[in-house]
This record gives structure tokens, C-alpha cells and sequence, in this order.
């Protein structure tokens, strides 16, 4: 049933193409004028139900101060290096005029007064955390409503306010805090556009042609615009990651193009055998898009299965990505095709050049044979330089990067700068203690001399507490930034130790939480939950690739081959992102912790891209075994024949990728870089070494199934019904998964410039 209903609707897609074409125009039309009227913005909110850090945030939501919402932060040194705010001058007039000009913005509730602390004195300014010790740096604290009330309009507002006043007081104005982290995104634009122009050549050099180069972006295009609109759109009701849109851009460009690669490469080898556009077309989209299909679910299943991390935001951005990844596939099988027959022959039909496809051919087909001469050293050999790759990992420390890893021309990173030269590092990652006395009003006294006397703690500010709820706000400053290990041992000694023994066993309650808690709260919850969710994915790829392939030792093999995959790139991250080598080359200003959240998304991601090319080779394998019964010539002529449209599939993933690392947001460079490296060698060291050498060790075991399992499992068959197949006798097509790459690398080549 959906071999011919794909076919049908792929050739009926080529015989009216434009028909289809304008529903698509339709479509994206109407979701991005529904994403402009009634869109959202995405933001970075990190809520999450349960964690000591989220208990502390939501027992100061019910005081005035807490229901208030987010703060952003402006930072004023004088202009005059030889000046202090303790000097009635200038700075200190241009800082009133400041604070007057930030209070009269739309939507802001109030700032801090360091002028007001200052008249006071200048013990109680420093002890009040407004003024530095040296005077030299002041600190506004900007209140605003709930992040839901707000837009990139009012940061937009305090950015043009502080840059209208540099030029008109003496003062250096740099800003940061929550409203920049909700509302200044990440950019995605010239990655993306980095992307698509190397993605287009990649494809001009594999096909020769500059119309069939056009279709796979173009397609591409169509789906990312509906699928970015469509996460605007659903940011107006729901709360979007940011990240999202920046992944999703990631994913969505590199499987669309893949996926339009395999079924583009296909109908080209129909329009060489003789059949007409429409035809081609249609039997392109049976026997290429069901693989695609099969191809595209198992990375929305993976990546869906981030619903078992137990935190909101990365379920919700999972869900958004495996959307775009849906969109494409979609289109890959009814865009595609209306595309197909509006190029008509003009894509050539892979017969051009053909004295380069014999070396080609023969190189891949020597290489592989090569290999299956040799399995034991290249086994040995490959398998090292992954462990070693891997190796890394365990040293890995996840955390979120503050602002302290952004580029020193961004405002942000020029506020935690003057903030750390002149109140310490601490004071960047402040810990907010949530305390509810209850009926025992001498607790807070006593905690805050606990928490004062803590060697983790340098300063301690003085309780704010809400007349109407009794509940206090504690500011405590530790002795070290916000990324360091050491910050979070101090949070975890403070919630064991000293917490404990300040308030007994009354009926106090204190939640410790800021930012530089919460982060290391999320890290823990993510890596409790990571076994869980590895072990879930592990157990159903096992279980998907023995119902196709009908074995027990090709799935277990392709799921460890994958997880080595995954685990070179997770080192790779550790490398560069917390050793430091090489990130000078993508513009890291300095060793971050690897994002929290980004191991579980990476595998997710990564195990379905990986199951995709385990698919499409293995099936070329499986059929080359059925139809000649001879282990050897399965494991060579299967894999050589794969080997160049996968790498060439490979390589440009891997160039979509790459384009994102040169962006300035950390999380985005390491989205791109680990994304990047895992597809690099899965295609090369696994797919064209290890998978090769380990086969022919296991030999005639790789198709081994016990009896009985064979009887109870049912029969799967992701491929189409191909009209130039050999028949063979005895052969169960329900067991061969023939993918588009069967015969198309044969039409790579033969284009291959």
C-alpha cells in the first residue's frame, strides 16, 4: 500500500508539478503570514519542576519582588580613569542621569540607586554591593515585568538608551543579565547561508549539473521556511527554546538535502534506463522515499525521546526540531518530485562522463576489498583511534557558558568583565537563597551567619524580606565564577551542610537557587536521566534494525559502531571546548563547560542520522547477500557500492554543519562542531572501515536469527518495488531493504565532475 501510494503521488507530483508547487507556495505563504501576525519569541526559559533551584524561584514568585519578573544589568565605570563614584563629580551626575533615563523605559518597574547608597556613604554603598571597593565600578539593576510581557522591543529600548547616552556622559556603559539571555537569541542567518552556498557546490561537483545541484536547496529552502515559521507560530502560545531554531536550521538543511540527494540520484538513474519524467519521478519517490521515510522517523523518534530528560524545555525543543525533520521529509516526497518534472531532462540522467566513473568505481571497490583482506589490523586500528577520540569524555563537565565566553566585542561580555574587576568573580553568578522563617524568626539570622562563615562564600548581602509573606531573599556571593567546579561544590556543601545545620530540624524552609545553581541543577537532572534515555534509543534502533534485516549480530554491531561514533565526537567537545585546542580556529575566547543539555541532544540526533546510513548500506549489503549467497561479494560489492553517495551524502551534512561553528553563541558552536564531527566519521572511519572489517569477521554470522524468532517477528520492507531488479529465486523481498543508493552511486560517478 504505501509502495504504490508513493509512487503515485510522485508521479503524479511530476505530471502537474506547478499544481503542487503553488499548494507549497500556499503553505509557506500562510505560515509565515500566521508566524508575523500571531508568532512569538523564543526564549531561553529553564524552568524545571522538582529542582532545589526551581523550588527557590517559585517561593520568591509569591513575594512582590519575585512576581516583578526578569532584571537586566547595566554596569558604569568613569570615563576618566583617574575618577571614582566617590567623588561628587561628573560620573556620578552622568550615573543619575543614567538611572532616570533607564526608569522612564516602557515596562520598567524600577532600578537599584547606587547614587541614593553612595549619599549614604561609601561603606554602605560597597556593603550594599551597588559601588566596587575602588569606586571605580557602579552596578544598576534594572527591574522588569514577567518575561511573557516582554518583547525584543525593551531590549532593543535599554541597548539604544545606553548607546545614546556613551556619547553624551562620561561614562563606559556595558549591559547584560536575564533580558539579554531571553531576548538576544543566537544568530543562525550566516550559517545558514554559509551552508546552502557550500551545500550547492557539493552538489554542482556530484551531479555536474547546476539545475540538479538547485533542487535538493531549493527544496530545502521551501521546508525550512515552513517549519521556522511554524516554531515562531507556536512560540505565541507556548514557550519556545531559542536554540530550537538554530538546530533546527542545523538538522533541517543537512537531512533535506540528504534526503533529496537519494531520490534526486535515483530518478536520474530512471531517466538513463529509458523511462519518461513523470515515471522516474514516480518510481524515484517508491523505492527512494520509503527508506527516506523509514530514515526521517527513526531521527523523529530519537529525538522525541527526549521526553524521558524530565526537563520541559529540552522535550519542547526536541519536539520543535523533529518537526523540521518531519517538514522535510514531507517534502522530499511530494515537493521533489513537482520540482523533478518541472526540470524535465534538463538535470542530465547521470550517462555524461563516464570515463570517471570507472576509476571511481574501482577505487572504492579496491579500498573496500582491501579491507576485507586485512579485517583484523583495520578493526584494531579504527576501533583504537575511536576509543581514543572517546577517551576524552570522561573527563567531560557540562554547565551552561556565561557571558564570560563571548566575544570581547559583545556588551555582555564587557559587563562581566568590569563586574569581575571590580567585585570579584563571584559576583557574576550570584546564589539566591529563598528563605521562609515560618515561626521561627531567629533562623535567618543564623543562616546568614552560616552562610557568611562558608569558605566558598566571599560576601554575603543583607536578607530583603517582603513584609506581606515574611519570605527573604538572601544575595550570596561565592569566592569563584559561575562556570568553575568549585561554585557547584559550594552549592552542594551549602544545601548538605551548612543549610542543614543553621536551621535543624524548625520549620524553616530554604531553597538555594541564581542562575549558576539552577544551571548545575539542570546538568545533574540531564545526566540522571541520560542512562535512561541511552538505553531506550539503544533498545529500539536494536529492535528496528533486526525486524529489517532479519539479525541479531548486524543490529548489535550497528549500535555499538554508532555509539563509538558519538562518543568520538562527545570527546571532540571536551577537546576544544574545555582543553582549549584549537579554539582559537572557531573564535572560542575561552574554555566553557559543554552546554548541559547538548550530550542528550547530540545523541539523539546523531543515533537516528547514524541509523540512516546504517540502513542505506547494510540494505545494499543484505540484497547483494540474498542474491548471491556468498558473505565476501555482499560485504564488497555492497558497501563499494554505497560508499559514494554516503560520503557524499556525508560531506555535505558535514559542510552544513561546520558553517555553524563560526558563529559567536558557544552552544551553537558546539551543536555544529559535534554534529559535524560524529557524521564525518561515522561515514568514513565506521561505514567504510569498521563496518567492512567487522562483517567479514563475523562472516555468514551476520545474518544469523534464531528460528524461532525469525517465525514471531513480523516481516518489514522499507523498500520499493524496483522494475529493473534481477529476480532472484527464493529471495523474500519483505527482508531486503534496498535504499536509494543501490544503484544511484553509480549515477554519481558517471556525473561526477
Amino acid at each position: 500500500m504505501l509502495s504504490q501510494a508513493l509512487r503515485r503521488t510522485g508521479t503524479s507530483a511530476a505530471r502537474r508539478p506547478w499544481r503542487v508547487i503553488a499548494v507549497w507556495l500556499a503553505v509557506v505563504a500562510l505560515a509565515v503570514g500566521a508566524a508575523a501576525a500571531a508568532g512569538g519569541t523564543t526564549a531561553d526559559a529553564m524552568s524545571v519542576p522538582g529542582l532545589d533551584s526551581q523550588r527557590a524561584e517559585d517561593l520568591l514568585g509569591r513575594t512582590a519582588a519575585g512576581r516583578a519578573g526578569i532584571t537586566a544589568q547595566v554596569v558604569v565605570t568613569p570615563a576618566d580613569g583617574a575618577a571614582t563614584f566617590f567623588d561628587a563629580g561628573p560620573a556620578r551626575a552622568g550615573l543619575a542621569r543614567l538611572r532616570a533615563g533607564i526608569t522612564a523605559l516602557p515596562h520598567v518597574l524600577g532600578t537599584s540607586d547606587p547614587v541614593a547608597a553612595l549619599a549614604g556613604g561609601r561603606d554602605a554603598a560597597v556593603r550594599g554591593g551597588f559601588v566596587s571597593p575602588d569606586g571605580r565600578v557602579a552596578v544598576l539593576r534594572v527591574q522588569y515585568p514577567l518575561q511573557s510581557q516582554l518583547s525584543a522591543a525593551d531590549l532593543h529600548a535599554l541597548v539604544g538608551l545606553g548607546d545614546r547616552l556613551r556619547a553624551q556622559e562620561p561614562l563606559r556603559i556595558e549591559m547584560g543579565g536575564d533580558l539579554f539571555f531571553a531576548f538576544a537569541g543566537t544568530e543562525g542567518s550566516v550559517g545558514e547561508l554559509v551552508g546552502l552556498l557550500a551545500a550547492a557546490a557539493l552538489l554542482f561537483l556530484a551531479f555536474g549539473s547546476l539545475v540538479a545541484a538547485a533542487l535538493p536547496i531549493g527544496m530545502a529552502v521551501f521546508g525550512l521556511a515552513v517549519g521556522i515559521s511554524t516554531i515562531t507560530l507556536l512560540a505565541g502560545v507556548t514557550r519556545i527554546p531559542t536554540f530550537a531554531t538554530v538546530l533546527g536550521s542545523m538538522v533541517g538543511l543537512g537531512v533535506g538535502i540528504d534526503y533529496a540527494l537519494f531520490v534526486l540520484a535515483r530518478h536520474r538513474e530512471y531517466l538513463a534506463r529509458g523511462l519518461g519524467v513523470p515515471e522516474a519521478a514516480g518510481r524515484a519517490v517508491d523505492t527512494a522515499g520509503r527508506p527516506v521515510i523509514f530514515a526521517g522517523g527513526t531521527v523523529v523518534v530519537s529525538i522525541l525521546g527526549m521526553a524521558v530528560s524530565g526537563v520541559p524545555f529540552m522535550t519542547v525543543g526536541g519536539a520543535a526540531v523533529a518537526m523540521i525533520v518531519l517538514v522535510m521529509v514531507v517534502a522530499s516526497v511530494t515537493l521533489l518530485p513537482a520540482f523533478l518534472g518541472v526540470a524535465g531532462t534538463r538535470i542530465g540522467t547521470g550517462r555524461r562522463r563516464p570515463a570517471t566513473a570507472a576509476p571511481a568505481a574501482a577505487g572504492w571497490h579496491r579500498w573496500i576489498g582491501h579491507v576485507h583482506r586485512h579485517p583484523v589490523p583495520y578493526a584494531i586500528a579504527a576501533t583504537a583511534l575511536l576509543l581514543a577520540l572517546a577517551a576524552p569524555v570522561l573527563a567531560l563537565q557540562v554547565g551552561i557558558p556565561d557571558d564570560g565566553a563571548l566575544p570581547p566585542g559583545r556588551t555582555e561580555r564587557r559587563a562581566y568583565d568590569l563586574v569581575t574587576e571590580g567585585f570579584g568573580p563571584g559576583t557574576n553568578g550570584p546564589l539566591v537563597i529563598a528563605v521562609d522563617p515560618g515561626a521561627e524568626p531567629g533562623a535567618l539570622d543564623r543562616l546568614v551567619a552560616a552562610v557568611s562563615a562558608d569558605a566558598g562564600i566571599a560576601s554575603v548581602a543583607p536578607p530583603q524580606v517582603d513584609p506581606a509573606t515574611g519570605i527573604a531573599a538572601v544575595l550570596a556571593f561565592p569566592t569563584t565564577g559561575p562556570q568553575e567546579r568549585a561554585t557547584a561544590d559550594t552549592v552542594v556543601r551549602l544545601r548538605r551542610t551548612v543549610v542543614p545545620s543553621a536551621v535543624a530540624a524548625g520549620p524553616a524552609r530554604v531553597y538555594i537557587g541564581g542562575a549558576a545553581a539552577h544551571l548545575a541543577d539542570v546538568g545533574r537532572r540531564v545526566n540522571d536521566r541520560l542512562p535512561l534515555f541511552v538505553a531506550t534509543v539503544l533498545a529500539l534502533s536494536f529492535v528496528l534494525l533486526m525486524l529489517v534485516f532479519r539479525s541479531v549480530l548486524v543490529p548489535l554491531k550497528a549500535v555499538l559502531l554508532n555509539l563509538l561514533s558519538i562518543g568520538a565526537s562527545y570527546g571532540v567537545l571536551v577537546m576544544v571546548f574545555q582543553w582549549g585546542w584549537g579554539g582559537a580556529v572557531i573564535g572560542l575566547e575561552s574554555t566553557v563547560p559543554v552546554v548541559s543539555f547538548i550530550p542528550m541532544f547530540l545523541f539523539a540526533i546523531l543515533f537516528g542520522l547514524s541509523m540512516d546510513y546504517e540502513v542505506f548500506l547494510l540494505s545494499r549489503v543484505r540484497e547483494e547477500y540474498r542474491r548471491t549467497g556468498d558473505d565476501a561479494t555482499a560485504i564488497v560489492e555492497g558497501i563499494s557500492g554505497t560508499a559514494r553517495i554516503i560520503t557524499s551524502a556525508a560531506l555535505i551534512m558535514v559542510t552544513v554543519f561546520l558553517s555553524f561553528v563560526f558563529g559567536q553563541d558557544a552552544g551553537t558552536k558546539m551543536f555544529g562542531l559535534g554534529l559535524a564531527t560524529a557524521i564525518l566519521v561515522d561515514a568514513t572511519v565506521v561505514r567504510m572501515v569498521l563496518v567492512p572489517a567487522t562483517m567479514t569477521l563475523l562472516g555468514r554470522a551476520n545474518w544469523w536469527l534464531p528460528a524461532w524468532l525469525d517465525r514471531i517477528l513480523p516481516q518489514v520492507a522499507v523498500d520499493g518495488e524496483d522494475p529493473f531488479r534481477r529476480p532472484v529465486p527464493g529471495r523474500d523481498a519483505g527482508t531486503v531493504v534496498d535504499h536509494p543508493s543501490t544503484r544511484a552511486g553509480a549515477v554519481l560517478e558517471g556525473s561526477a565532475s
